[in-house]
């Protein structure tokens, strides 16, 4: 049989509180109690700390994010000058790379015209010649054209990008013991262009030159400039052009068009004459019909600048 088990009443009090009298602590907590506090000191304002770092960190990534957002909008696009659909996103990098002795896109080329319109590389009215692209000069086949400016100084003249694009190639060489500069400019839509014979260079295409080997006597060859630099249509490429000690004031000037072969190239002749130059050759035109009306008209009225080829060309008609 069961035992009745005692029925515990609740209490109607609040619990006791239980006090310690400070005098029971042990020795050791009462000397070193101090040590404890400080420690909870530590850890609750390296807590605060690291909350605050991270609370830092994630609106300087915000802020980074942004910048680059804004950064990339606001950034000139390459097809903006080639007349693109309005839906074409700005291009912030170069999308073309050369490969087998020819460019090709990595990825689908922004929307643009089949021909962009040029701004003229220099002052128009200054210049008194034009080389014709596409005929034979000092006994070599030249696919680019050029300006002569015969009652001009050489420093008198300064070159500007007539389209935007990237710096991909340059070089420097001595023609009759002057140093001569050559750059290579890629626009996105698949079109570059070459300026030669800058005798004299603004600081910021200087300091891409440094590097490169020391420059020799008809040595033409360029360098890679990697990554490419972006240069904005109308930025000056060169202050000076031509031999100085000759007073001969000139520059050249080349386009080409890799999103096609010139009609020229169609040729089986053309094409097995030009074979080791095909980067060139078979993608040059005659730049002259890229110019606006009013560009055109100036530069086809000017007279020819070479007395032996004269208006001779494989791509201007």
């Amino acid at each position: 049989m069961d035992k009745e088990r005692p029925t515990i009443e609740p209490s109607s009090e609040s619990e006791p509180v239980i006090q310690v009298d400070s005098s029971s602590k042990s020795p050791f907590i009462k000397k070193y109690w101090w040590v404890a506090s400080a420690l909870v000191l530590i850890l609750v304002a390296g807590g605060i700390a690291v909350a605050t770092r991270q609370k830092n960190q994630s609106s300087v990534q915000n802020e980074l994010s942004e910048s680059v957002v804004t950064s990339a909008t606001l950034r000139p696009s390459q097809s903006a000058l080639a007349s693109p659909s309005s839906e074409t996103l700005p291009s912030t990098q170069l999308i073309w790379q050369q490969r087998d002795g020819d460019w090709q896109a990595t990825s689908t080329p922004p929307t643009c015209e089949e021909t962009l319109t040029l701004a003229p590389p220099t002052d128009l009215s200054k210049a008194t010649s034009i080389l014709y692209p596409g005929q034979t000069r000092g006994g070599n086949y030249k696919p680019h054209g050029g300006f002569r400016f015969d009652q001009s100084s050489n420093r008198s003249i300064s070159v500007t990008a007539p389209i935007d694009g990237f710096i991909v190639r340059g070089g420097h060489y001595r023609a009759e013991g002057e140093i001569q500069y050559t750059f290579d400019v890629m626009n996105n839509c698949g079109v570059l262009y070459r300026v030669g014979h800058l005798r004299e260079l603004p600081e910021e295409m200087m300091a891409l030159t440094l590097a490169w080997p020391e420059a020799k006597e008809g040595d033409s060859r360029t360098q890679s400039i990697s990554p490419p630099v972006f240069l904005k249509q109308g930025k000056t490429l060169g202050t000076a052009v031509g031999i100085i000690k000759d007073k001969n004031t000139f520059f050249d000037f080349g386009v080409y068009d890799y999103r096609t072969t010139n009609a020229a190239s169609a040729s089986s002749s053309y094409k097995t004459v030009h074979a080791q130059d095909k980067e060139l050759s078979w993608h040059a035109i005659c730049w002259f019909d890229w110019l606006s009306a009013n560009d055109e008209a100036i530069v086809r009225g000017l007279p020819p600048g070479d007395p032996t080829s004269g208006k001779k060309s494989d791509y201007c008609m």
